[in-house]
């Protein structure tokens, strides 16, 4: 194929195949990322107890699947693990928002953590200092200043959770990368299908990097109440 010779009249026949793949795509991501972000918040918190009969399964939890393969995940949430569950296969859109679902709480599981290990310890004795119960310390003085500074990876995270949603193709899930596998046997040319999935993906990953982009700003230039910011200072002195 000569590389000026460009068929756009391909990509607009299956427009509507294309316009699936997107919108497949954005529900995979957007509940496999919300999903995690709930299922890391229990699991970076269990990684930070002193019980082992909680550390110990979240810390296998989190080192199995960001150890394995996400290919691999998905495959056996779709093959294995939903079937023997339920009986039959739940469909595609299950198994991978599932198998993205548990992937990414682990890594964000890694983030939180971290973020939460990063503030300072005085502020957790200040809290308790004033009466403060540890989970109300936890929720209303550690976690918001943990969260502005878990943002920029809890957004390389979607990012990279988004660019990830394509590998749920191998259970024939009609995402992005499938219409562009199904125009390239239709037509028996690569070159336009899978540069129009790439183009896709770009603007994609464009737009959720302007809206992380935003709400980094926002939780860069956020108020702190005046009764945190007493603590905040207490804390530290």
């Amino acid at each position: 194929m000569d590389f000026l010779d460009i068929r756009f009249d391909m990509i607009w026949n299956y427009k509507e195949l294309f316009i699936r793949g997107i919108w497949v795509t954005l529900g995979l991501t957007v509940i496999g990322y919300l999903g995690g972000i709930i299922l890391g918040l229990f699991l970076g918190m269990g990684k930070l107890s002193k019980r082992k009969w909680i550390y110990y399964p979240c810390k296998y939890y989190v080192d199995f699947f960001r150890g394995t393969p996400l290919l691999v995940q998905i495959l056996l949430i779709h093959l294995a693990v939903i079937p023997s569950i339920f009986g039959h296969s739940l469909g595609y859109f299950v198994s991978g928002a599932t198998a993205l679902l548990l992937n990414c709480g682990a890594y964000n599981a890694e983030i939180i953590r971290a973020g939460i290990q990063s503030i300072e310890k005085g502020q957790t004795e200040a809290a308790r200092s004033l009466g403060m119960p540890s989970g109300v310390a936890m929720k209303n003085i550690i976690l918001p200043q943990a969260f502005r500074r878990m943002v920029p990876p809890l957004g390389n995270e979607l990012i990279a959770l988004l660019k990830d949603s394509s590998l749920v193709t191998v259970i024939a899930a009609n995402d992005l990368l499938y219409a562009g596998k199904v125009v390239a046997g239709a037509y028996s040319r690569f070159w336009e299908p899978y540069i129009t999935v790439a183009i896709l993906y770009l603007m994609l990953t464009f737009v959720f990097t302007k809206v992380i982009a935003y709400v980094e700003k926002r939780f860069s230039n956020s108020y702190v109440p005046s009764q945190r910011r007493r603590i905040f200072t207490f804390g530290r002195s």
